[in-house]
């Protein structure tokens, strides 16, 4: 199983929930990032261009635990920034775990080796590291020779200590689907739990404009990735969102389903654009003209997108939505391996691009202490 049996059962029983209710609209995971700061400055990124008083912001733990209970959703994700860098992390995850939240605390996995003491195995922990490929992508993808080696020691020792680990593998243009495929082997012998795997989005403050993947290029390297795939492999992702990616399924965006919760408050209209605040949870889905975003809706922001964040509660809600949905889900999960001899064929042609050599495009910042209060929704930190 990709997921532990309870939470399945406890995702299952929510949505089914949501459904009987007549709720439309409903979130399916908490998107809470207590702060944007970072260790790593990788050039795909829209979140760390941020000035230096907002970097130095932080959410409190009261502040999480309510976004939370507001929310209502099973399932919270703690993206960033990097989370370790949050002075009260251990805190704020013990908070939310004692809550019985299924949480996923996003990491760099820099600081995991260090940090893991501080933290308790539980079912309703999972370390969520990002690793964007083999070595050499990895490292030219995060801007720092040496990233994928710590990575990996991050997640041995998080499996050896007996934490839930999972993975997040984010593709760009470029990207070798033969040596994802060989990446995935790799995981799966290190022992994670389940891997996750999403195209870039297109952050308009992101250093490289250049390697964003447009959607007919995401369907041909997820269909050459996804194919012919080995039992071994185990996603952390609804079975309809990967046939997605791969051209397989016509999903429509629902950016209500991972709604954003940060230091300005709760973000319209999704994870990752960002069209004001609301200050509640219900503010933010009563204010929101939903119809103005999606693929569907002509919003050129949308045009290409085909995240994880936009699209997994879209395949949930499909597999939830009718029996057709049920069966096609439990066909995904049990017997479809996905062969398919084109994708093969793609996959024995295809030509490696090269890339320049990697450069390293920022320090890595040392944090210290909190010291003061900015304001209601935020904290300081004294540094550079």
């Amino acid at each position: 199983m990709p997921v532990p049996v309870s939470q399945a059962w406890t995702v299952a029983s929510y949505v089914l929930k949501q459904k009987f209710s007549g709720r439309k609209r409903y979130p399916l995971v908490l998107m809470l990032e207590p702060l944007f700061r970072c260790n790593l400055a990788c050039a795909g990124c829209g979140k760390i261009q941020y000035p230096a008083h907002i970097l130095k912001a932080e959410l409190t733990p009261e502040q999480c635990f309510k976004a939370a209970e507001e929310c209502g959703t099973p399932m919270v994700a703690i993206p960033g920034g990097e989370p370790l860098l949050h002075p009260q992390m251990p805190e704020i995850v013990a908070g939310l775990v004692a809550r019985k939240k299924y949480v996923y605390m996003c990491t760099n996995a820099l600081l995991l080796k260090e940090k893991l003491h501080l933290f308790t195995p539980s079912k309703y922990l999972s370390f969520s590291v990002h690793v964007d490929g083999e070595r050499e992508h990895h490292d030219f993808g995060v801007c720092r020779e040496g990233g994928y080696d710590i990575a990996m020691e991050g997640v041995n020792a998080a499996v050896a200590a007996g934490f839930r680990v999972t993975t997040n593998t984010t593709l760009f243009d470029g990207a070798d689907p033969n040596s994802v495929r060989r990446h995935f082997d790799q995981l799966m012998e290190a022992g994670v739990e389940s891997m996750m795997v999403s195209p870039g989005y297109t952050y308009d403050k992101a250093p490289d404009q250049q390697h964003f993947l447009g959607r007919a290029k995401s369907r041909k390297l997820f269909r050459s990735i996804l194919s012919n795939r080995k039992k071994t492999w185990r996603f952390n992702a609804s079975p309809m969102f990967m046939e997605f990616l791969m051209g397989k399924k016509d999903l429509t965006c629902t950016p209500w389903g991972m709604p954003t919760y940060s230091i300005f408050g709760w973000q319209k209209p999704c994870y990752l654009l960002q069209d004001g605040y609301a200050d509640t949870f219900q503010e933010l889905m009563d204010s929101v003209e939903w119809h103005n975003y999606g693929t569907e809706s002509g919003n050129p922001r949308c045009a290409n997108c085909m995240v994880h964040s936009g699209y997994e509660a879209s395949g949930v809600n499909y597999t939830f939505g009718s029996f057709k949905g049920l069966l096609q889900t439990a066909k995904a999960i049990f017997f479809d391996k996905y062969d398919d001899e084109g994708a093969q064929k793609l996959l024995n042609e295809w030509k490696p691009e090269g890339h320049g050599p990697l450069v390293q495009i920022a320090g890595q910042p040392t944090p210290v202490v909190v010291t003061t209060s900015v304001n209601e929704k935020m904290t300081s930190i004294a540094g550079d």
